[in-house]
């Protein structure tokens, strides 16, 4: 990506495809200009843009060699108050892919040139609109699929997690100030700063950092949606429950156990959070290679869930059974929160099955087939992940880079603090606080590299 900032770009802002309206964006300092020398008013003036108020809209007729090809709203926002913090404009039109070419085609031939991906974004991050983080949370709200991941895109875009870093890196600056200070007087060998004082201000700033790592593992499942593996013996009712929790016949339903040789995924969202359910092959000892392949996987799905649901057939497994098929699989469920399900319970007395599986802490009976507790296990599911203490939470880390930059600062203070408990030297913890705040700079974009922006911005849509 070439970082140009003082040409004027354009591009499709809306999906591709026929629609009632789209939207063609453009920014640069030929921005108002490209655009009048088609627009026209319904009497077939020219139309001026430039002495035009900011935030305002303009209808008219956009006219190539007395053809019409379209009446249009633009909208123009002049810089530095625009999105870019240039002089910006958004022409609607009817969303038809030919009127779209035509307008693209009369800017492209007027000087503009077609937008990278995420080029806008950066224009507006090179020019002071906001910080690398919150531009990030920008393609984190496009492709919001949650109540949840909506609400900390938008917290991160608003400068949620931007403003705890910016304290986080005030901290740190207010230590390297006594430590620069200690080095402009290492001849003289004085101490500014009280040695037990900076050891309480290095964990403070690391109570921040590890909070911070610490919710990535909340905030990643959040963004990606919680990956749910629906487990269990052959012919439990695995794909049933499937198909009921997504309300569509997603995978193939049989008599014949070993049916599903691969895993099947699909998304649902319950109560604003997202879940990802992971159909499995059944659990058992096979000779069939096929099958076995499919064993292997479900074991895969396992180890990346975070919840696991045990699926079995209530008429099928003992309180015993259940127990031995639990020990097998302790050393595959790790840290994933287990969920067990009984199935099949349409002929089974509920008290009879209480009694029977006494043994077990917070054991659902249900009946995928007609959807008995259905509710209830998507209840059971939500409760693992209470929606209140997320959004009650200050801030959230869900983007890996950010999530890599802070163990990487936690690394740095760490041995800054075994330094501080050793009497290291003092230009050494310089060393390191440098290199923290260098990574720290990374996340907020106070510190960048063209490759580091070429890769966040190309995985932005063109348009944004």
């Amino acid at each position: 990506m070439k970082f140009e900032t003082n040409d004027t770009i354009v591009a499709l802002a809306t999906a591709h495809g026929s629609s009632a309206i789209a939207v063609i964006r453009l920014s640069g300092p030929e921005a108002f200009t490209i655009i009048e020398t088609y627009f026209y008013s319904k009497s077939l003036q020219k139309k001026q843009l430039k002495n035009k108020a900011t935030h305002t809209l303009h209808f008219g007729l956009i006219i190539n060699q007395e053809i019409i090809i379209d009446e249009v709203l633009v909208s123009i926002f002049k810089n530095p108050n625009s999105f870019t913090g240039q002089d910006c404009a958004e022409v609607s039109c009817h969303g038809s892919p030919y009127i779209i070419q035509q307008l693209l085609q009369l800017f492209f031939n007027s000087g503009a040139r077609l937008a990278e991906p995420g080029e806008f974004t950066l224009r507006a991050f090179l020019n002071g609109k906001f910080d690398l983080s919150q531009a990030e949370a920008v393609a984190d709200l496009i492709a919001s699929n949650s109540a949840l991941s909506h609400e900390i895109a938008m917290k991160q875009m608003r400068g949620g997690f931007s403003n705890k870093i910016k304290l986080l890196r005030e901290k740190l600056i207010n230590f390297a100030s006594l430590i620069e200070l200690e080095l402009d007087f290492s001849e003289e060998d004085v101490e500014f700063a009280n040695r037990n004082e900076l050891k309480n201000l290095i964990h403070s700033i690391n109570t921040i950092v590890l909070n911070l790592i610490s919710s990535f593992e909340l905030g990643n499942v959040i963004k990606n949606g919680i990956p749910v593996a629906i487990i269990g013996k052959p012919n439990a009712g695995k794909s049933t429950l499937l198909n009921t929790l997504l309300n569509d016949e997603r995978a193939i339903v049989s008599e014949i156990a070993g049916t599903t040789r691969d895993t099947i995924e699909d998304e649902i969202t319950i109560d604003g959070v997202l879940f990802r359910f992971i159909d499995t092959a059944g659990i058992r000892t096979t000779t069939d290679v096929i099958e076995q392949i499919g064993v292997n996987k479900a074991f895969e799905a396992i180890k990346k869930s975070a919840v696991i649901i045990y699926l079995f057939d209530v008429n099928e497994l003992s309180s015993g059974d259940l127990k031995n098929e639990i020990e097998l699989l302790k050393e595959h469920i790790g840290t994933s929160q287990l969920l067990l399900v009984g199935n099949k319970i349409d002929s089974k007395n509920s008290s009879e099955l209480t009694t029977e599986f006494s043994d077990f802490k917070d054991i659902l009976f249900i009946s995928a087939k007609t959807h008995f507790q259905i509710s209830e296990l998507k209840q059971k599911l939500l409760g693992l992940y209470d929606a209140t203490s997320v959004t009650a939470t200050d801030t959230i880390v869900t983007n890996a880079r950010h999530a890599n930059s802070l163990k990487n600062v936690n690394a740095a203070i760490n041995k800054v603090l075994e330094g501080l408990n050793l009497n290291i030297v003092t230009d050494i913890l310089a060393l390191d606080i440098r290199y923290a705040l260098e990574e720290i700079g990374l996340i907020t974009g106070e510190v960048t590299t063209d490759d580091l922006l070429t890769n966040i911005f190309s995985k932005f849509c063109i348009g944004k």
